[in-house]
Order: C-alpha cells, then structure tokens, then sequence
C-alpha cells in the first residue's frame, strides 16, 4: 500500500525539483526514496522503475517548457516571436537547469508522439511560418534552432564562455540577430 501522501505526481514533480538540486543524471528512486522517508520499494506503486520516473520527469519538463513557449509567442511574429522563444529556452534552462536536461532524454517513439515535444516542434514551426519557410526548408531550420537554443544553453550553463569578453548575453543577443537575419535571407533552392 503507498504511504499517505506520496502520489505518481508528486514523486515526479519532487524528481524535477531533485534534479535541478543535483542534475538529472544523479536522479535515481533511492534519492527520491529518500526525500520522502519511504523505502525504494514503496515508490514502485507509483512509478516502474528508473528509467520510467526519468521519462515522466522529462515528460513534465517538455510540458512546462512547451507552456512557457506558447504564452511567450501569442500575438508575436517574426524577429520578436524568435527572440521571445529563444528567450524562454534560456531562462528555463537556467531557472530548472536538471528539468532542462530531463527535456533532451531521448524518449521513444511512441512517448515521443505523445509528449510535449510535438507541441514545441509545432511551436518551432509556427515562427518559421513568419519567415515564409516551408517543407524541407522549414525542418532544417527547426534543426538549426533547437541545436542553436540547446547548445549554447548547455555551453553557457557549463561556463564555456565565461573566459573572455564579452558577456554571453551579449553573444545570445548578436547571435539571435544574426539567426534572424539568415531566416529572412534564407538560400532557396
């Protein structure tokens, strides 16, 4: 029988809170065993095993994620809808930065479909709409945000560019020009 209190919803959004404490990585049931004073076994009521309570971190994680990127774009197009996205990127991976990693665990196709992730594609989308980019087109430029967004928040959080000047927020701003300026001037085939 589960012990009071402990639910699948809140040993995942205690998870999410333990993998911002201490990396996503080290998150395992032992630790969460532990923060709610219950034994390993007991939270196998709730969640299968590691790898399915990870799953489900990542899976809230892609949901938050995708919740902040919609309110963010409403009624924005173009430059700002990009800078508004991208913006949302940055500070959710530096606010949750073990929620951020949990939303690049490699799920399934099955979960994949099903999660949040289409939504943040959909999302991708709908901004490169703004820049008259479509097909073939349009999927490699999602590529080249979701690497552009997801690289240089890992970079950044892992202190890659705290050695010189100047300051990454300055890069992220430059740099967010210079996407924007090559989404307008798309090569076409």
């Amino acid at each position: 029988m589960a012990r009071a209190g402990v639910t699948t919803e809140r040993l995942v959004r205690a998870g999410a809170e333990l993998a911002d404490e201490i990396g996503f990585d080290r998150v395992t049931p032992s630790e969460l065993a532990r923060r709610f004073d219950v034994k390993v076994a007991s939270l196998y009521s709730h969640v299968r095993n590691a790898h399915d309570l990870r799953t489900r971190i990542a899976l809230l994680a892609l949901d938050e994620l995708a919740d902040r990127a919609a309110a963010a774009l409403a009624g924005r197009a173009g430059r700002e809808a990009l800078v508004a996205f991208a913006g949302v990127y940055r500070d959710y991976a530096r606010e949750h930065p073990g929620r951020f990693a949990a939303a690049q665990l490699r799920l399934d196709p099955e979960t994949a479909a099903a999660s949040a992730g289409v939504r943040h594609a959909q999302l991708m989308r709908a901004i490169l709409r703004g820049y008259d980019l479509t097909g073939p087109d349009q999927t490699h430029a999602v590529r080249l945000l979701g690497s552009f967004f997801r690289g240089f928040v890992a970079l950044e959080a892992d202190g890659g560019f705290d050695h010189s000047p100047p300051a990454s927020a300055d890069s992220w701003t430059r740099l967010l020009d210079v996407l924007d300026s090559l989404l307008r001037d798309w090569p076409r085939p």
